[in-house]
């Protein structure tokens, strides 16, 4: 296979890549090692799903690498999270990604007492491929800052969902918070609907004891929704579920351990799942089981029509520390891949470390994290707080495995403290024919090294 590069810049970009892929020290990201791969680390063409995957790295830039680890594109600016947009949403345009076009400048995003300096988006918006601006949202917010944090969806009419916080006191509350908000924005930008978390608290399923709790929370940041998605078409709706129409919304609190889904006709929530369900025990069931309790998750979603397992909800299980009164960490539980029915609400599929052949651990990640069903049937997963990415097939076999050589601040340590991390908040896969004609990608074999 040939390629013709478009200028020496993109050869130099590839090259440099392409050796990131050794063994090469690095800047410190963990405890131990402290020399360690990155880039990609094995992969078998033949078993795996080949496309781009996009990310926003610890570096602050936003990365397209191929499936040997070459970075075929790269965004100035990172996004939480940076995604490719469908060329069928924007007329078939290719090369449109979604990010954080500028950051408030100062301590942060609001001036409440204990919250941390983070979740600093000001404007919103849309970039070509040259990285020019298409459209940008922010000033016209409630408090003139969009304040965008975990997710955002472009939807079929031009407009946008996004997800955002805002300062606020909620009723019953005890002091001011930080509260999850979702706006609906038109094409023109004006926001045709809003919705807000602290308006529905006796919906999400608290006993009264875990609902004075929730009143009373130290952290002002009470709720932290991380995920926001429309459920799109799916066959329980058309087999007459209205909870699961194509443009009702599906959310996760990490916080507060549950799953829901809103229905913006109504500003209800019309499903749920968690916070309270039975104790995981020390030994995972073989699918399927009735659901356990998951902590502080990520990423949940109905898995997309044309997909295995379709209509059923995909979730990261981080097994963190959440919930009210919280959950502590687990000694050596790991983190989880749940796929579950949501009427029977089953577990019909699971991944921890040990499908894999590792030890419960050998899979974790405390927070942040992401994973994708592939149309392969393999699925994707974002071990976020390593940097690890890697794909397995429904048996757990990792047919490819890439780190991120990209690094930065991590996110959580102290003034007087900086440490370096490789973190990812989260991955896409891109289909190759949604880049613009002529970007180049390799799919070459990497065998594992045999053990000493």
């Amino acid at each position: 296979m040939v390629f013709r590069f478009k200028s020496l810049q993109q050869l130099a970009a590839l090259t440099a890549t392409a050796l990131s892929t050794l063994a090469l020290p690095a800047s410190p990201v963990q405890a131990s090692p402290s020399v360690f791969p990155t880039g990609v680390t094995r992969y078998n063409p033949q078993k795996a799903y080949n496309s781009f995957i996009l990310f926003s790295g610890s570096d602050g830039h936003t990365h397209l690498i191929d499936m040997n680890g070459h970075e075929v594109h790269q965004w100035e600016k990172s996004g939480f999270p940076a995604k490719y947009v469908d060329p069928s949403l924007v007329h078939n345009q290719k090369g449109i990604v979604g990010l954080q076009l500028s950051e408030i400048p100062g301590d942060g995003t609001h001036k409440i007492p204990g919250a941390i300096a983070g979740f600093r988006n000001r404007t919103f918006g849309y970039v070509d491929w040259s990285g020019k601006t298409l459209w940008e949202w922010g000033h016209q917010a409630p408090d003139g800052n969009a304040r965008q944090h975990h997710d955002w969806v472009r939807l079929e009419d031009g407009g946008t969902l996004l997800l955002a916080n805002q300062n606020r006191s909620i009723p019953g509350g005890a002091k001011p918070v930080l509260d999850d908000v979702i706006y609906d924005i038109g094409p023109d930008g004006h926001l045709r609907w809003t919705w807000k978390a602290g308006d529905h608290l006796i919906e999400f399923g608290f006993t009264p004891a875990q609902l004075a709790l929730v009143l009373h929370a130290e952290n002002p940041d009470y709720l932290h929704f991380n995920d926001m998605q429309r459920l799109g078409p799916n066959h329980w709706n058309r087999d007459g579920d209205k909870r699961f129409a194509p443009d009702n919304i599906i959310v996760d609190s990490r916080e507060a351990n549950f799953i829901a889904i809103i229905d913006p006709h109504t500003n209800k929530v019309v499903w749920r799942l968690g916070p309270n369900l039975p104790p995981r025990g020390r030994k995972d069931l073989v699918a399927p089981f009735p659901v356990d309790q998951f902590v502080g998750q990520h990423d949940a979603h109905l898995i997309a029509e044309g997909l295995p397992g379709a209509g059923n909800v995909l979730v990261f299980d981080n097994q963190g520390e959440a919930g009210y009164p919280a959950r502590p960490l687990q000694v050596a539980g790991g983190s989880r891949i749940l796929e579950i029915n949501p009427l029977t609400q089953q577990v019909v599929w699971s991944y921890t470390g040990q499908n894999s052949g590792g030890a419960p651990w050998s899979f974790y990640s405390s927070f942040i994290s992401s994973v994708d069903r592939l149309p392969n049937g393999n699925t994707l997963i974002d071990e976020g707080m390593n940097g690890r990415f890697f794909q397995i097939t429904p048996s757990g076999e990792i047919v490819w495995e890439y780190v991120s050589p990209y690094t930065g601040e991590a996110p959580t340590t102290g003034e007087g403290h900086p440490t370096q991390s490789n973190w990812v908040y989260r991955i896409q896969p891109v289909p190759y024919d949604w880049a613009p004609d002529g970007t180049p990608h390799t799919e070459t074999a990497l065998a594992v090294p045999p053990a000493p």
